[in-house]
């Protein structure tokens, strides 16, 4: 099968932040095996590379250089394991959220709570999606995934992903060098609900199926996220911060009501959307970006704005919550193509 190669092509509508931006060569890879191919052509031509999914969780610069490479498989199937449990493969190029409520239908319990989450499953893995009290990590078995330096097909276990908060080893020692081809993931055929999280509990009833729960969540999401499609956006730009447990006491003593959460080791995850809240930032806008008015952890792009700009906006809010609260606090997306 041939790849599908252009050049000069425009990314803008490939990134749910609506960035300007302009890929020297875009390669969509239909299967892995060309994805190899696309990452053979790249190497022999000396190319620099850059894997685009759904493009959800990212800024990209005005020009990315060498290859932009796109996965569209999108293949899953379910296994059965035994009366408990499944397991369930599933490519990189499928969409998550469509990937979820499919699951859910089929009453398979573990990734409800995952709902409306933006991008591709292949996405997913990297900065271990989390939403509503359930992370990626607590379902999933396996990644595969493709090294272009060797040339080679593999699969690392959940282990071996090292994952954390928003975190895991593809973005750090495994940045560039490994490429998501696919997931396994282990779910349940029995209910197990997990409503902890805000007023979701009092959304479903008593005894909620999995597709209630998935439901409720795009409820809850719709009703307090925009939707890139309206708005463009890339989620929550800001991670939870997570500060000692002194330092978390001090804050309480000026703002008793201040959203805190222990953790098993001791520190505390704040909620950075309260604290930009607390400095006066929700709905400010300046220039084409802004913080949007009823979550004040998502930035939103209003159309002609640059990635630097984004940038400088997210530093200048950063530093009033730091200034204020002394908490620092960390991006989420990914940039890519920025000096």
């Amino acid at each position: 099968m041939r790849l599908d190669w252009q050049r000069d092509r425009d990314l803008s509508n490939a990134n749910t932040l609506g960035l300007p931006c302009r890929a020297e060569h875009y390669l969509l890879a239909r299967t892995p095996e060309m994805l190899r191919q696309a990452c053979r052509l790249a190497r022999q031509e000396g190319w620099p590379l850059t894997l685009l999914g759904g493009g959800s969780n990212l800024i990209l610069g005005p020009f990315l250089a060498g290859a932009v490479v796109r996965p569209t498989f999108s293949q899953w199937q379910v296994e059965a394991i035994d009366d408990e449990s499944v397991r369930v493969h599933v490519d990189a190029g499928m969409n998550w959220h469509r990937l979820v409520m499919s699951l859910a239908e089929q009453d398979l319990w573990g990734v409800e709570n995952l709902a409306l989450i933006p991008g591709h499953c292949g996405a997913a893995p990297i900065q271990n999606i989390g939403a509503y009290g359930v992370e990626l990590s607590d379902i999933l078995e396996r990644v595969q995934v493709y090294f272009p330096e060797s040339d080679d097909f593999s699969s690392l276990s959940a282990s071996d992903c090292a994952f954390g908060y928003r975190d895991s080893i593809f973005k750090r020692e495994l940045a560039g060098r490994a490429f998501i081809t696919g997931l396994v993931l282990r779910l349940s055929r029995r209910p197990r609900p997990r409503l902890t999280y805000g007023d979701l509990a009092d959304r479903v009833g008593p005894e909620p199926t999995a597709k209630a729960i998935a439901e409720a969540v795009c409820q809850v999401r719709r009703e307090k996220l925009p939707d890139p499609s309206d708005l463009c956006n890339a989620g929550s730009f800001f991670k939870n911060p997570i500060v000692s447990r002194d330092h978390a006491q001090s804050l309480l003593k000026s703002d008793p009501g201040m959203p805190c959460f222990p953790q098993p080791d001791g520190s505390v995850k704040l909620a950075a959307g309260w604290l930009i809240d607390q400095c006066g930032l929700k709905g400010k806008r300046h220039g084409a970006f802004g913080v949007h008015e009823r979550q004040a952890l998502v930035l939103v792009h209003y159309g002609g704005g640059t990635a630097r700009e984004l940038l400088s906006f997210a530093q200048d809010i950063a530093g009033r919550v730091a200034e204020r609260f002394g908490v620092v606090l960390e991006r989420e997306p990914r940039a890519i193509g920025i000096e």
